[in-house]
Formats: structure tokens, C-alpha cells, sequence
């Protein structure tokens, strides 16, 4: 493969890693990015002394960055300085006193949640065996193959192992087979928020998530995000990769049948062996490829189930908020209103969740002395209409809820930065189908076989990476989703992860 070219449509997590991996292979990767930084929704900015990162603000799942950094021949723990969050989060319940600190310590934890619910302690060590199990079993047979027919995903070791994944059952239900209260039951629900979806519509499967939550815990890398970020672009750099930003690409070249380049809004063309779209596949077929060369329909795409999109918050906030720890989370007192609010009948959500990261709580440089910096995000339906008076009367409201519910005293009064960031931002900035703040959710039908493939039916040499392919939402998946496209250039079939003596020139 050395010696090739690239064309990388869009720099997010998917596309960096992209970058990183085929230019470590030999060959001539060009990034192209439509914003004014690399990152793709996983940005930054800084205003009045204070630093946010704009989009992902959890990193889990350290495991499978690790590997990543490894296949690169780099240590990750020289690039990033890593530190687990104690507690990980804390959980504010609605209309209640309740709130409770989750460690990722199980004899910690297990107090914690016999307070919420007596006897569930054993019923949570039974539940998170369970989920490390499938979270082995995931990562090592299925996460890291390719999947092109339903011979490739219905084999006999999915028939053997799939079993035991409970795809058919949804997490709603397989929740409740373990613990009776709505007060667990929602605690144990959350995490598919980071997958986009609900627990009414998620494959059961994903209870791994609860591993990834209570058994791996949360970290933060000092200077926030976007220092993965910054690592990832260096490393491509270092093997000889090229970055563009204030480059919007406003075609992709086919001839006869083949990418072979694409068009920039300014006019100039850029000739590629490949092109490879990190962008939203939405925005990429409709708005960027001829109709003929689409692979999915209109009536495909208006049938999808999207993740939610979201009404960010950037706070500056005067004086310290003891009452807050790195990772906040805000339970709905409604759950399953809230959810078919987002999911099946669309409107601003009248009893919303939250979520509030508050990184200056760990990381006193990204907020000037004796100020926080806090990111806010409402969960909201894909979509929604709004005009600028609607969404600062409804931000205000999320504010005084924050004072009453995570009893924060007088927010409001002493906010000294403000920046909404809401749907169509993620239109805007992104191309984001609808709005979606994260792109395709994991419901049944859009998991594994049933996600649009990394791979253009219709055009050769025209690929995918990142969040709407396999395996789909999440920092460290969009790595996986990076590793899967160079299987498939290099026609690795296997299912596990890559080794470092892969990646070669």
C-alpha cells in the first residue's frame, strides 16, 4: 500500500485515526476539515480565561486506547496524562434528596446502592459479571470485524456466543429482570445515552456499557478532550500526514465508478488512490456524491432512527460550586416521557435529564481562579424548531433547575460566560443529518449487519469511518471504526484487534 494516496473527508476521531494508521503504513493521507480546527465535534475554544472542550467530554473505555496508541508504536501515557476521576459521577435524582456518588470501587459502590435499593448490591456484582463477560466477548469476536453479508455476521460462533449478547432483548427489560426500583433501574439505564439511544429500543447487549462504567471508570487527560486530539493529529503528522482546515470539499470526483478525488468549495480539485469520508454519511451521499452513486434512499434514511441532538451550554461561572464533581448526571423524574419525547413524539422536553461536566473540578487551568467552567447538555429530539428567544428562555429554565434539583445556589447571578450551542449548530458546523449530536442510534436495526458499512457499494475506492459505520458512537469506537477501514484495506477478515507488526510500510 506505500506510496498511495488518501483523501480524508473530516477530521474526527475516526478520521485521525485514519490518518494515523495509513500514514504510518506508507501512505499520502490528506486531511481535509470544513472548520477552522481539527477535532471534528470533539473541538475546542477558549473565551474569557476559560478552555471548553465542545462535543465528548467522557473518556472511557482506556483499554482500547491503549491498543490504539500501541499499533502506532507510541506510548499513550506520554501523550496524554491521565487521571481517574474519584467518583466518576455523581447522580442527582428529581424532586428528591437523593443523590449518590458512583467510584468504580465495588465495595464502594455496593454501600452506595444498598442505599438506593436494599439487596441489590448481589444483584449488581451479578449483573456487572455478566456484563464483563459480553464486554470480552464483544471486543474480541465482534467489534473489530467487518461485516459485509449476513454470512459474515450470522456464523457459528455468533450462533454460539451471539446467545449470550441478548441482542433480542431490549435493555429496559433486561434491567429490570435485576433490579425492582425506577431509582436503579435509571441508574443502570444511562450509560446508552453515550450510544444515542433509548432503553427501550437498545439490544440488551449493551449492558457492557456497564462494565465500561463501574468496572473501567472514567478518566480525565489533563488540558482537557482535545488533547487526544492534539496527539492523534502530531502522530500523523510525524509519519508524514497532511492537515487542510477552511477546507470544505463540495464533491466527490467518480470516474467510471472509482473515487479518484474530490472538488472544494473553492474550486480546486484533489486527486486520491482512495477517498475516505469521515463526514455524516447523510451529508456525504446526498450532498456529495452524484445521485446515481448513493447506496441509500431517501426513504432509507427518513425510516432511521437518529441520536438525539442536544442544547449545550458553555458556562463561566463566578466563585467555586462544591455542590458539583467532574461528571453530574440529573435523572428525569418522568423516564420514559422523556425518552418518547426525544425518541418517538418530538418536543422540547417538559421534565428533561442533564447532564453537567464540570472539568475545572480536576483541572484548575481551564477556568481562571476562583471561577468553574461548566458544560451543560439537555438531550433533546433531533430536528426541533427554535428561534434565539425560545432557546435562551428554555436554557434559563435548565439553569433554575440546576439550582433547585443539584442545589447550585445562584447560578444564574453569577455567570459570567455564556454560549448556546443547539440543533442547528450541529446542521451548521457538522452537516449533521438532522441535527443529530452523535449520528445513527444503536437500536437493533442499526447495529453490526444493519449499520450502513464502511464500504461504498456504488463507487470503488469510496469509504467510511467514524460514528454512523461500525461500530458506531464514542471516541473509542470511531478508533475501532479507523482500524476496521484498514482491514479492510489490507482484506483482514479477522475479528480481533490488530498488532502492532500490521501497521507496516
Amino acid at each position: 500500500m506505500s506510496g498511495k494516496k488518501a483523501i480524508i473527508i473530516g477530521s474526527g476521531i475516526g478520521g485521525l485515526g485514519s490518518a494515523c494508521l495509513l500514514a504510518k503504513a506508507g501512505w499520502d493521507v490528506t486531511v481535509l476539515e470544513k472548520n477552522d480546527q481539527v477535532g471534528g465535534r470533539a473541538g475546542h475554544f477558549k473565551a474569557k480565561g476559560f478552555t471548553y472542550d465542545t462535543g465528548p467530554s467522557w473518556y472511557l473505555m482506556p483499554d482500547v486506547f491503549e491498543h490504539f496508541f500501541e499499533l502506532l508504536g507510541e506510548d499513550i501515557h506520554k501523550h496524554l496524562a491521565l487521571k481517574k476521576l474519584a467518583p466518576s459521577y455523581r447522580v442527582f435524582y428529581k424532586d428528591t434528596f437523593l443523590k449518590a456518588d458512583i467510584y468504580s470501587d465495588m465495595e464502594k459502590d455496593i454501600k452506595t446502592i444498598e442505599q438506593l435499593e436494599t439487596g441489590a448490591g448481589h444483584n449488581l456484582r451479578r449483573y456487572l459479571d455478566q456484563a464483563e463477560y459480553q464486554y470480552g466477548i464483544a471486543k474480541d469476536r465482534f467489534m473489530y470485524k467487518n461485516y459485509d453479508s449476513w454470512k459474515d455476521f450470522f456464523t457459528l460462533e455468533m450462533a454460539r456466543e451471539g446467545r449470550k449478547l441478548k441482542v433480542l432483548r431490549n435493555m429496559d427489560k433486561h434491567v429490570k429482570k435485576y433490579f425492582m426500583t425506577e431509582t436503579m433501574q435509571k441508574l443502570m439505564q444511562y450509560p446508552l445515552v453515550f450510544l444515542g439511544s433509548s432503553p427501550y429500543k437498545t439490544p440488551a447487549l449493551y449492558n457492557i456499557m456497564s462494565h465500561i462504567d463501574f468496572n473501567m471508570g472514567a478518566y480525565y487527560p489533563t488540558g482537557g478532550i482535545y488533547e487526544v486530539v492534539k496527539s492523534l493529529q502530531k502522530i500523523a503528522e510525524k509519519h508524514g500526514a497532511a492537515f487542510r482546515i477552511n477546507a470544505e470539499v463540495q464533491k466527490i470526483i467518480v470516474k467510471n465508478g472509482k473515487a479518484s478525488g474530490v472538488v472544494l468549495q473553492d474550486g480546486g480539485e484533489l486527486t486520491a488512490d482512495i477517498v475516505i469520508s469521515n463526514a455524516d454519511i447523510h451529508h456525504t451521499e446526498t450532498a456529495l456524491l452524484e445521485p446515481r452513486y448513493r447506496t441509500k434512499s431517501t426513504r432509507y434514511w427518513k425510516s432511521r432512527t437518529m441520536a438525539p441532538s442536544a442544547l449545550i451550554m458553555y458556562l463561566g461561572v463566578r466563585g467555586k460550586i462544591p455542590e458539583l464533581t467532574h461528571h453530574n448526571l440529573l435523572f428525569s423524574k418522568n423516564w420514559k416521557q422523556n425518552f418518547k419525547e426525544i425518541f418517538n413524539r418530538p418536543r422540547w422536553p417538559r421534565d428533561p435529564s442533564l447532564y453537567v461536566c464540570m472539568p475545572s473540578k480536576t483541572d484548575p487551568e481551564v477556568a481562571p481562579k476562583d471561577h468553574e467552567n461548566l458544560f451543560v447538555l439537555v438531550p433533546i429530539a433531533p430536528g426541533l424548531k427554535y428561534d434565539d428567544a425560545f432557546l435562551e428562555h428554555y436554557s434559563d429554565k435548565i439553569l433554575q433547575t440546576i439550582e433547585k434539583d443539584m442545589y447550585v445556589k445562584d447560578l444564574r447571578q453569577r455567570i459570567v460566560y455564556k454560549k448556546l450551542f443547539c440543533v442547528k449548530d450541529f446542521e451548521g458546523h457538522f452537516n449533521s443529518y438532522k441535527g443529530s449530536a452523535l449520528g445513527l442510534a444503536h437500536t437493533l436495526r442499526q447495529t453490526a449487519i444493519f449499520r450502513p458499512n464502511n464500504i461504498s457499494n456504488k463507487v470503488s475506492d469510496l469509504y467510511y469511518v467514524g460514528a454512523n459505520t461500525n461500530p458506531g458512537i464514542g471516541m473509542p469506537t470511531c478508533l475501532i471504526s479507523a482500524e476496521l477501514l484498514y482491514k479492510r484495506l489490507t482484506s483482514d477478515t479477522s475479528s480481533g484487534p490488530l498488532k502492532p507488526e500490521q501497521i507496516t510500510r
